[in-house]
Formats: C-alpha cells, structure tokens, sequence
C-alpha cells in the first residue's frame, strides 16, 4: 500500500472507523521494519491523523500490539473453520495436510504478526492484554475440539491424552514456522517437503 496524503487521508475518515484504518497501517509498518519501526507518533503521522487520536483506541505501543496480533489470531481461526467445511466433501487426511500447508504459508506471509501472537515481545517482554489472552486461548480450544474429531475418527496418532496430541502438534506447526521465518530454511521446496514429512509422522494411517 503506498503511502497517502495525509490531508485528504484525515477528511476521509470517521470515528467509526478510525481504529480499523491505525490498526491496518500499524500492520503495514511492522511488516515493512519490524516493532522497532511502530512508534505512536509516526502511525498518527502516516495515518494522517493527530498525535493524540491513536491514543482514544489503544492506551499505548503494548496495546496496540496486542490488537495486532488478536488479528493473527482471527485469520488463523478463519482458516480453521475454512477447513473444517471441506469436511463434508474432503478426506480428513487431505484436509490436515493441506491446513498445515496453508498455516505455514501465512505464517510466512504475515511473519511480523505471526511473532507478536507467540513472541516474547508481548508475551514475556510486554503485558498481554484480556482481550488477547481470551482471542488466543478461545483459538486453541478450536485447534483442541478439531484434533480431537480427527483423534476420534483415527486420523491422527493418539498420545497419552489429545489435549497432549494437540499441543505437540500444535509445537510440530509453530516449529516449522520458526525455521522458515527466521531464514534457517529458505527453499521452499525443502519446506513443503518437510511439511509432508511432519505431517506423516502425525497421521495414523499412512
């Protein structure tokens, strides 16, 4: 997205949806320099608002990157429920694997994001919100009821309880995440192989 001019950036908007618009160009920028680059200051600027406004929906930096990361959250809670309506017309087999595909896909895509939602910017450097803790704990309970049906229909390989097979295989995902964000890894091909690997080693029937 290319920068706009602030003048008529700031007569187009209203209140309502003057937190939609911080919180897409606070993405952006954390996408273009990282955390580092996001300031209070510089977002009212790019935005094209006051340098008060950002502070009616986000009491400061930590808040607005808890927002951030809530919205990981959301898209990777979309993609779940995305994937369980193929249920009806996919194997279950076919539908795990291409949900890891897909989730390590974006997690590359939206790396920025991706580490504020498990990083230790917020979770052990910041102050996690209620909102946050609430968005990302109501996601694994999604993640832990669709591993379970998938424990249930002897999809997957079973542990000594599923909610121990769900987060191992939720570690297994975050995992490969890290190696490809972080550069340990950078041909994709070498990843997809991967994922197929770990993904087998998680089924029970191949």
């Amino acid at each position: 997205m290319k920068q706009t001019d602030s003048a008529s950036v700031s007569r187009n908007y209203h209140h309502g949806d003057l937190y939609q618009s911080l919180l897409f160009t606070a993405t952006e920028m954390i996408a273009e320099g990282g955390t580092e680059s996001l300031s209070m200051r510089k977002l009212a600027d790019r935005v094209g608002v006051s340098r008060t406004a950002p502070y009616h929906h986000f009491k400061d930096k930590n808040a607005l990157l808890c927002a951030i990361a809530e919205q990981g959250f959301e898209r990777v809670e979309k993609l779940l429920h995305e994937v369980r309506i193929k249920e009806e017309s996919e194997s279950l087999e076919m539908i795990f694997t291409q949900y890891v595909h897909t989730y390590i896909e974006l997690a590359y895509k939206h790396r920025e994001q991706y580490d504020l939602m498990f990083g230790r910017e917020i979770w052990r450097n910041g102050t996690p919100t209620e909102s946050l803790h609430n968005r990302s704990r109501q996601h694994f309970k999604s993640w832990l009821k669709w591993i379970e049906h998938l424990c249930d229909e002897k999809v997957l390989h079973v542990g000594d309880s599923t909610l121990r097979t769900a987060q191992v295989c939720w570690a297994t995902l975050h995992g490969l995440c890290r190696l490809f964000n972080d550069g340990i890894y950078t041909e994709q091909s070498h990843l997809d192989e991967m994922v197929d690997t770990a993904v087998n080693m998680m089924l029970k029937n191949t």
